[in-house]
């Protein structure tokens, strides 16, 4: 197997990794803030029923939550299975989203209450004091927590390989199986590193841009 060919196949694999890391980005971010607004919320069963989802999630691994997803609708309800890179997707979604709601929750929370007081004061309304005031200040604090977790997801990706989904490990296991070789498996160690890399540097430099906002 020469290594034009080995390169080939996890670059095949590789963008299976990059569509999962880039859709549960898209998709999380934002469902994290509606699931925060409920874990914050002054309805105590909404608030609660929003907490206990969040515990759930979090405290189950997330390769139970993406076999239950693929295989859960079949044998449960008795309906037509999830297309495998769809069941990933809805579990790392639902997962993800999850961990960074209680990152927007611990940052919005961390907030002095005087600032909310301050621009009611001046005649801002709470959609233009969150948005005007609080939400800069919110972003500043949550990029290293934010960036570990979505750094993590880099890795995590790796996990649709338990069912089947032809991600960049799955690929380069298959030429153990295949061609009896391991190397491939040290190869595709070098993507992750790249891409993490890449995303370390990129978070750095966020956090350098913002650090004129001084909170």
């Amino acid at each position: 197997m020469t290594f034009a060919a080995v390169t080939g196949k996890l670059l095949e694999g590789f963008g299976v990794t990059c569509t999962i890391f880039i859709l549960t980005l898209i998709l999380a971010i934002p469902l994290g803030l509606i699931i925060s607004f409920g874990s914050m919320s002054r309805l105590a069963p909404l608030r609660w029923l929003t907490k206990t989802l969040v515990w759930i999630i979090r405290g189950t691994p997330l390769m139970l939550q993406v076999i239950i997803v693929f295989y859960g609708p079949g044998l449960i309800f008795g309906w037509a299975s999830f297309p495998r890179i769809q069941a990933v997707l809805i579990a790392f979604v639902i997962n993800y989203a999850a961990y960074f709601s209680e990152i927007y929750r611990s940052g919005i929370e961390s907030i002095p209450k005087g600032q909310y007081e301050a621009g009611q004061v001046l005649g801002m309304t709470r959609t233009q004091i969150f948005f005007r005031v609080i939400l800069l200040q919110v972003v500043k604090r949550i990029v290293p927590p934010m960036s570990n977790e979505i750094i993590t997801l880099v890795k995590d990706t790796s996990l649709a390989r338990v069912i089947a989904v032809r991600e960049i490990i799955m690929e380069a296991e298959a030429f153990i199986k295949l061609e009896a070789i391991i190397w491939p498996l040290f190869y595709s160690g070098a993507f992750y590193l790249l891409f993490c890399g890449i995303l370390t540097l990129l978070f750095g430099y966020i956090e350098r841009k913002l650090s004129y906002f001084k909170v």
